[in-house]
């Protein structure tokens, strides 16, 4: 059994400015992104100043459409009683859906700039999204949040102030599963051209199996609870979606076989 190593979520402290881990971690992950995306750039003959818009639009994706995203999946009722609670940042709380469909908006109006396919996009930057889901977690891990079920693995994690029972540590799972492996299938399957929307059907899918599996052990949010069946969450119900869509990109996708 292991026992949970509080970490002090202010990471830096600056006068009156704090520097918390979790806006670290974003850091970590836009930056990751970055470098191998010069890296990748340069074998389709992307230029550098396209790979740092590129990143730019989708770091304003990830923000705005992950702060909706949240509000409007997990606080609906909180929103129509107060619409400025979409402003108040600093009382926590992103979707990773909501910021997966920014991202997305993202993608197409960076492609409508520089005259590049949807897919195209979407294929590229794919496999650089799991460094900043890896990261995330690991920032959720240090906050102290989105702990999982009581269990008495080996895993299992003992956290002060909840309850004395050990929990499955379900931010380590998501960040291995979601961050490195989710990362290592997409880097080498998309090392050699696949056909045109391959790649970015193999993440939905293979993201969306990680985040259904891991939802099994992690608690859903206090005040949605398990909405059918006593297992079913709202992370479930939005990934669902992925894995349909991710399933059609591929099988379309070997059928045109136009290669990127």
């Amino acid at each position: 059994m292991l026992s949970y190593p509080t970490i002090d979520p202010v990471a830096v402290t600056l006068g009156p400015l704090q520097v918390h881990w979790y806006g670290l971690m974003y850091l970590v992950g836009f930056a990751g992104a970055w470098l191998l995306g010069r890296y990748r750039g340069k074998s389709i003959g992307w230029s550098g100043e396209q790979i740092d818009d590129l990143i730019f639009y989708a770091a304003m994706g990830v923000v705005v459409g992950g702060r909706i995203g949240y509000v409007l999946f997990y606080n609906f009722p909180a929103f129509i009683a107060d619409p400025i609670i979409l402003f108040k940042i600093w009382q926590g709380g992103m979707s990773f859906h909501g910021g997966l469909l920014g991202v997305l908006m993202a993608m197409y109006l960076f492609g409508r700039k520089y005259r590049h396919g949807f897919f195209t996009v979407t294929d590229f930057i794919a496999p650089l999204v799991p460094i900043g889901l890896g990261a995330g977690r690991i920032g959720n891990f240090i906050n102290g949040e989105l702990w999982g079920k009581p269990t008495d693995s080996p895993f299992g994690m003992l956290v002060p102030g909840l309850s004395g029972l050990p929990r499955h540590p379900s931010q380590l799972y998501e960040a291995v599963l979601e961050g490195v492996v989710l990362f290592l299938i997409l880097w080498f399957y998309s090392a050699k051209p696949k056909p045109m929307m391959a790649v970015s059907g193999l993440f939905l899918l293979a993201y969306g199996a990680f985040r259904f599996l891991v939802e099994f052990v992690r608690l859903p949010d206090a005040h949605l609870g398990y909405l059918a069946f006593d297992w079913l969450t709202m992370g479930q119900i939005l990934t669902i979606p992925m894995l349909l869509l991710g399933l059609y990109l591929i099988v379309k996708a070997n059928q045109k076989r136009v290669v990127r």
